[in-house]
């Protein structure tokens, strides 16, 4: 992940009111009682966080919970000087873009489709950034507090200030779009998003270690290692896309060539090439070819099979490399229950044991994690803790 422009001052709150602010922004709204005994405070020094927080406007009175014994207990979330922040999707199809809190309560979302689908980051999903963030800072509203910093999936890799960043392509993200002055930025691979997501909302919420593997226009994985992500020295861990492919006799690996036999323009292709006369009109795209595929279609059934046969010796290669216990499947495609039973079947029996599940988040993972980066990172700058 890179983060940008550190502007927020750094607060001077003794350290219960740190804790009780972190984890108001990590769990959003709680009882008195419910702070006091995760945080293990008694009940004056409960009181004075909490006095701490209200005052530095870090914290509201939400409302009251009837409790058992008849008492009512005050309700608390983040407060206006938490703020917002803005969480964009720059992907390859669409922008997706979430306005949310720091607890991470939806205020405002917007999704644009792009024109056309980008294999690169470049002007275009530059632009399409650049117009949405427009819009929704035009349809800001003075009681979500001041905006704290503006998150970017971005579809290439990313490293920090001291990797090359001019390898990475992520700074194309700023050839159109020039972001609010003294907002931090905070940069991450969308994939990796993705993963965090699931870990986060998802179906890996109880797992530690676990792949996130992206199927669709591009390929991708995402690693949780022991609960952190794992980046790389050059931001390319997970990059299954330069897996070496293709590999036999008489051929030799192409970087980058895997992902394009495995995306969904190179499928679409096959389909219509090899689509059998009989069984009449090809399917225009991918949803379509699985819609088909859905209702019984048997042309449509063969060729989502092999594609899924395709996925699973690719997860089997990733199982080999990182044993992560659980790949989780996501994207266009891959979030397709249809190929499941058959990507599980074909990388169990080509490496070792995996449980493979289907995204839980859909479409919504990679916006979801880069907010969940984004709103931890203002909760370490609004406290001091943020790392250069």
């Amino acid at each position: 992940m890179q983060g940008r422009r550190h502007t927020l001052p750094v607060s001077p709150l003794t350290g219960s009111a740190k804790a009780m602010f972190r984890l108001l922004a990590e769990r959003g709204a709680s009882t008195r009682p419910q702070l006091g005994e995760v945080l293990g405070l008694s009940r004056p020094t409960l009181s004075a966080a909490i006095a701490e927080l209200e005052e530095a406007g870090l914290a509201s009175k939400v409302g009251e919970l009837q409790g058992a014994l008849g008492r009512k207990a005050a309700v608390y979330r983040p407060g206006p000087n938490a703020g917002h922040v803005f969480a964009i999707d720059a992907g390859s199809t669409h922008i997706r873009l979430r306005v949310s809190t720091t607890d991470r309560r939806l205020l405002h979302s917007r999704t644009y489709r792009l024109p056309s689908s980008q294999f690169f980051l470049g002007e275009e999903i530059s632009q399409a950034v650049a117009d949405e963030v427009a819009a929704a800072l035009a349809e800001s509203d003075p009681a979500w507090g001041p905006l704290q910093a503006i998150g970017i999936a971005l579809p290439s890799r990313v490293v920090g200030p001291q990797g090359d960043t001019g390898a990475t392509r992520q700074e194309a993200i700023f050839s159109r779009f020039e972001p609010p002055a003294d907002i931090p930025i905070v940069l991450e691979n969308n994939v990796n998003c993705a993963a965090v997501a699931e870990r986060s909302n998802g179906i890996a919420r109880d797992h530690e270690t676990f792949a996130y593997v992206q199927i669709g226009f591009k390929i991708g994985m995402g690693i949780m290692l022991d609960g952190k992500l794992l980046r790389g020295r050059n931001g390319a861990a997970g990059e299954i896309s330069h897996l070496a492919f293709p590999m036999a006799n008489g051929m030799r690996p192409v970087a980058g060539e895997i992902e394009h036999y495995m995306g969904t323009e190179a499928l679409m292709q096959r389909v219509a090439s090899e689509w059998p006369r009989s069984a009449g009109v090809p399917p225009e795209d991918a949803a379509n070819l699985m819609r088909r595929a859905a209702q019984g279609d048997a042309a449509a059934l063969a060729h989502v099979e092999r594609h899924a046969e395709d996925i699973g010796a690719i997860v089997a290669s990733c199982v080999a490399m990182v044993d992560p216990g659980l790949v989780v499947l996501g994207g266009g495609l891959g979030a397709n229950p249809l190929i499941l039973p058959t990507v599980h079947e074909v990388a169990n029996r080509l490496s070792y044991p995996v449980e493979v599940r289907t995204s839980s988040l859909g479409q919504d993972a990679t916006v979801l994690g880069i907010e969940k980066l984004a709103t931890e990172h203002v909760v370490n700058l609004i406290l001091g803790e943020a790392k250069a």
